[in-house]
């Protein structure tokens, strides 16, 4: 046996999730296990929605029981379940730091998840969450995006400088927050052990573990938060799981997945059905020419390529480039769905 991976439940299966789990010799891995229901946009009823979250939660809580490590790389619904959290009890989970890269919606989650957790491990609350004693200095985040401060968006440049001072503005305020915030710490009782997740490595035997620093979901200062990506490695099978980079948009991104040059990866899509509100044609031809150099450059045996891409009938024909580039390179590119065996549930209600 090897590296292995199987798709537990993602939006092309009709219930907004990318949960997957990883398994070596040495270790099994839940990543995400969250979901939520298809946005009102979604062309099938409120009974098929409800069908198709109520199976994928059934699969995600039974994927739980049979794992020894979950990870959970932000406080999304559709990537965390927060309402039965007895389901995490025994495991060892790999979690989105909540005292900092994170926006207000998020760490109220988070509040809600720890609350909870002290609560049914019955820890007192004074043990997990603290006054933080010193402010903490943060530099800006874009100091680390080489490629997509060069980008050039002509016509748009002058409005993109603005961008990105309104969002550099937004940042420090963040900072403000974070640093007012109470620290809750990581958990270790017989029955749990929680651990901040980013930038940190991992080994258990033979597989090597790794979480990235954290990264925007999406835009250049997203104010939908941040999340972090995973590495898992067994010997000469690296398998990559991108989480909530939309594409991605940022060239950085692109180039960390093409450097790391995995066999397997999950990488999500641009939010096309959102297209005109919160994604423009900029951003998603960004996320089409990332996408497109990635596949160019990297050896993959796999790539799904799903969540937020298959939530709307025409993702396919909005990142066409995407997919012929696949077929002239002969990279096996698939949403989550197509991996299985089953057409994506969105086609499946266009024919």
């Amino acid at each position: 046996m090897t590296l292995e991976f199987h798709p537990v439940w993602f939006d092309s299966m009709g219930a907004k999730s990318s949960c997957t789990f990883v398994k070596t010799p040495d270790i099994k891995v839940l990543i995400d296990p969250g979901i939520s229901l298809m946005q009102p946009s979604f062309p099938a009823t409120e009974n098929e929605k409800n069908s198709w979250f109520n199976n994928g939660k059934n699969e995600i809580k039974k994927a739980i029981e049979n794992v020894d490590l979950v990870v959970i790389t932000h406080y999304h619904f559709d990537h965390f379940i927060n309402d039965e959290i007895k389901c995490y009890l025994g495991k060892k989970i790999f979690i989105k730091n909540p005292n900092e890269f994170i926006n207000d919606s998020q760490r109220k989650r988070a509040e809600i998840f720890f609350n909870n957790l002290s609560t049914i491990l019955n820890i007192d609350n004074k043990k997990i969450i603290s006054e933080r004693k010193n402010p903490k200095k943060y530099e800006d985040p874009l100091k680390d995006l080489k490629e997509s401060v060069k980008v050039d968006y002509k016509s748009y440049s002058k409005r993109k400088k603005e961008l990105l001072e309104e969002g550099k503005k937004w940042f420090f305020n963040r900072v403000d927050k974070w640093n007012s915030y109470k620290q809750y710490q990581e958990i270790e009782s017989n029955d749990l052990k929680i651990i901040f997740a980013e930038d940190k490595k991992i080994s258990f035997g033979d597989t090597n573990i790794s979480f990235s620093k954290p990264l925007f979901h999406g835009i250049e200062y997203a104010k939908v938060g941040w999340v972090y990506s995973v590495v898992l490695e067994y010997k000469d099978k690296k398998f990559l799981y991108t989480s909530d980079i939309n594409g991605p948009i940022i060239e950085d991104y692109a180039e960390m997945i093409i450097k790391e040059n995995p066999n397997f990866l999950i990488l999500d899509g641009p939010m096309t059905y959102m297209f005109g509100y919160l994604l423009n044609r900029i951003n998603l031809n960004r996320a089409i020419e990332n996408a497109v150099k990635i596949i160019k450059k990297i050896d993959a045996e796999v790539i799904i390529y799903d969540h937020h891409l298959t939530r709307e009938r025409r993702f396919k024909d909005r990142t066409k480039k995407v997919w012929k580039t696949a077929k002239k390179y002969k990279k096996n590119l698939l949403t989550a769905a197509e991996y299985l065996g089953k057409k994506p549930i969105i086609e499946k209600l266009s024919d």
